[in-house]
């Protein structure tokens, strides 16, 4: 577990000093938004609005590990969004071990729902939604990519009316099938590689039977089809924790659905860099790309 959450500490760290080197203009935060309840627990997402917006969003992914923290909200590395007009959305979601990683899921669903449905609010298109994450975040947002859901038009709560779609998605080394993991059937399902990681995947690890199954319900790469959102992955080749074939297996099924995708390898990069923060950049330009916003306003 501590891989994933010293990566989310160090960006938190990387972001705080870049909000202090730079200055996109005026950026209003609101805290401690609440997107949704459950047994008794607030979820809740924190927003940064740009003084000049392009009308896009970005979802950002606060998980690390499948823990998910407020402490771990970094406004300084949300800059390359925000310069260019973007209103950034930092979703924090429940944390394991006290849910695992389906419940997780359900949360990020009720986030976009959410969003979408006040989005006037925030004056931001619902048809220009994009995602980004690392690691747990990354398969957080494929799996948005992959398994966005229309609205229920017939729901009690009008949130759950909207549609959980996301238009693109971006991330650095993302779990893709937990299946598959370093070669083809090697089983992460919460053993092997990732052993120190089974809370987030309970009970159902237990068993080669259930860890199947529900490996196949939890992996993006299943999903993948022509109404995938156009997706980037950032990956170091020198990857232990999450090897780098995961990204290329995702490639792999998007050119075989005919989905945009492109896969950028940091030569000798494990899971994390120095110097992160900048490949944000590259980021903002696939959003900017596929979501074909202009200046902002």
């Amino acid at each position: 577990m501590k891989p994933l959450i010293h990566f989310s500490l160090l960006l938190l760290i990387v972001g705080s000093r870049l909000q202090a080197a730079d200055s996109v203009g005026k950026v209003t935060r609101s805290e401690d938004v609440i997107y949704g309840r459950k047994v008794g627990v607030s979820l809740t997402m924190d927003v940064f609005e740009p003084e000049k917006k392009n009308g896009a969003a970005v979802f950002y992914m606060v998980s690390g590990g499948f823990f998910s923290s407020k402490d771990a909200i970094s406004p300084g590395s949300y800059r390359a969004f925000l310069e260019r007009g973007y209103t950034v959305f930092a979703v924090v979601h429940g944390s394991q071990p006290k849910f695992q990683i389906p419940e997780i899921t359900e949360d990020i669903q009720r986030a976009v729902r959410f969003v979408r449905h006040n989005a006037s609010r925030w004056s931001v298109d619902t048809n220009r939604f994009a995602i980004t994450g690392a690691s747990a975040g990354g398969h957080l947002s494929l799996t948005m990519a992959t398994q966005g859901r229309p609205g229920q038009a017939d729901a009690k709560d009008p949130v759950d009316r909207a549609a959980s779609t996301v238009q693109v998605a971006a991330c650095f080394f993302p779990p893709t099938d937990f299946l598959n993991w370093g070669s083809a059937g090697d089983d992460a399902v919460g053993v092997g590689t990732l052993a120190n990681f089974k809370p987030a995947f309970g009970t159902r690890s237990d068993t080669a039977e259930s860890r199947k199954e529900l490996g196949r319900e939890i992996s993006p790469l299943n999903f993948v089809s022509a109404r995938t959102a156009p997706s980037l992955i950032i990956h170091g080749d020198a990857d232990k924790l999450v090897p780098l074939y995961q990204a290329e297996i995702f490639g792999k099924k998007c050119k075989e659905a005919g989905v945009p995708f492109k896969l950028i390898v940091k030569p000798g990069a494990q899971h994390g860099w120095a110097g992160i923060e900048k490949d944000l950049v590259t980021f903002a330009d696939w959003f900017d790309e596929h979501l074909k916003v202009g200046a902002p306003k």
